[in-house]
């Protein structure tokens, strides 16, 4: 089974190009700027160890650390080519990347501008895409704790989300294809986004939020009813709401699920409290995900080897939910179209 699902053609809808990053990269990125200050160790093994998932606090520490280190375009050319590699070694056709480019640009002074990660991103994908023959297309994405910089206080700063905003429109001859929404839910309602999403929905970018991983269902609600969600990042806890799941089968809201990185979080205590099986036997699509794959050590042939072995899906049952990514993915029609037939000729 396991060389199966390597065989097996896949598409990935929901993972983070910071959260790519290996232990080598982080290494190569402190050379190259001389930031050895920023890492722990000059050791592989050191770093190795220190990538390994403590608590969210921790996991958010490493993440803005990766970010700090990418400071030129070749930087971002750089881990943009290292996904494409691991799409090849995992066999994945087509990834859908989330970035936030805000952080990069405006929140921590490095001296970039958009043309300059543009510069980076195309020169990965290109490469990737030459070497490898894979196809990566982007998700920039609002980090929403950056709009409230008062803890504790809902005071709300826009200029985050509209400036992702622009960045993403920018982006639309760069691979950016949809407009999401990112971080920790419960101090940052979706409700204030309303806007942005609504402005981003007029010039056509796909909604494609974070929801229902560290919130509860009412989060899923409010990426529906206020940011109007094709997508939804995670949404797991929708199964705590009958009257949503009925809301996301009739309208055909896709989950992008991310088993590991769910129990890594403590969303859920063990695979068999997961409610990915519960969410598609009650008619939700759902697809599979590796979200952050170094940090929480889980790639996404992982993942499904969990759907066959821990969640007991058949082959057949597999191939369904891997065709999910492919058919839901943002991928311009022609392209779709043949991921599409490449997929299905591979089944046969």
């Amino acid at each position: 089974m396991k060389n199966w699902i390597k065989e097996m053609p896949k598409a990935e809808l929901h993972v983070h190009l910071e959260g790519l990053t290996k232990p080598e990269a982080i290494m190569e990125l402190a050379g190259h700027h001389n930031q050895w200050d920023a890492l722990p160790s000059r050791n592989v093994e050191d770093i190795q160890e220190w990538f390994a998932f403590q608590d969210f606090p921790h996991f958010l520490s490493i993440y803005v650390i990766i970010q700090s280190l990418m400071r030129a375009p070749e930087d971002f050319e750089l881990l943009t080519y290292q996904c494409g590699e691991d799409m090849a070694e995992q066999n994945i056709r087509y990834r859908e990347v989330t970035f936030t480019p805000y952080t990069h640009i405006d929140y921590q002074n490095k001296g970039l501008s958009i043309s300059d990660i543009f510069e980076g991103l195309d020169a990965g994908r290109e490469r990737a895409k030459e070497d490898f023959g894979v196809e990566i297309r982007w998700v920039f994405d609002v980090s929403r704790n950056l709009s409230f910089p008062e803890e504790g206080s809902l005071r709300f700063d826009p200029e985050p989300g509209t400036r992702t905003l622009e960045y993403a429109l920018q982006g639309r001859d760069h691979g950016v294809v949809a407009f999401g929404l990112g971080g920790f839910e419960p101090p940052a309602p979706a409700r204030f986004f309303k806007s942005v999403f609504k402005d981003a929905k007029a010039h056509g970018l796909p909604s494609v939020p974070h929801a229902g991983e560290t919130a509860g269902p009412e989060s899923v609600w409010a990426a529906i009813r206020d940011l109007h969600a094709v997508r939804i990042g995670h949404g797991v806890r929708s199964i705590e709401d009958s009257e949503l799941i009925d809301t996301l089968v009739k309208n055909k809201i896709v989950l992008e699920v991310c088993p590991t990185s769910n129990l890594q979080l403590n969303v859920y205590p063990d695979y068999a409290s997961h409610p990915f099986r519960k969410l598609d036997e009650a008619g939700v699509i759902v697809t599979v995900n590796s979200d952050d794959p170094p940090l929480f050590n889980a790639n996404l042939l992982h993942e499904y080897q969990v759907l066959s072995e821990t969640f007991g899906y058949s082959r057949a049952e597999v191939t369904r939910i891997a065709r999910n990514a492919f058919k839901y993915s943002l991928a311009e029609e022609g392209l779709k179209a043949n991921l599409l037939a490449e997929f299905d000729n591979w089944k046969c």
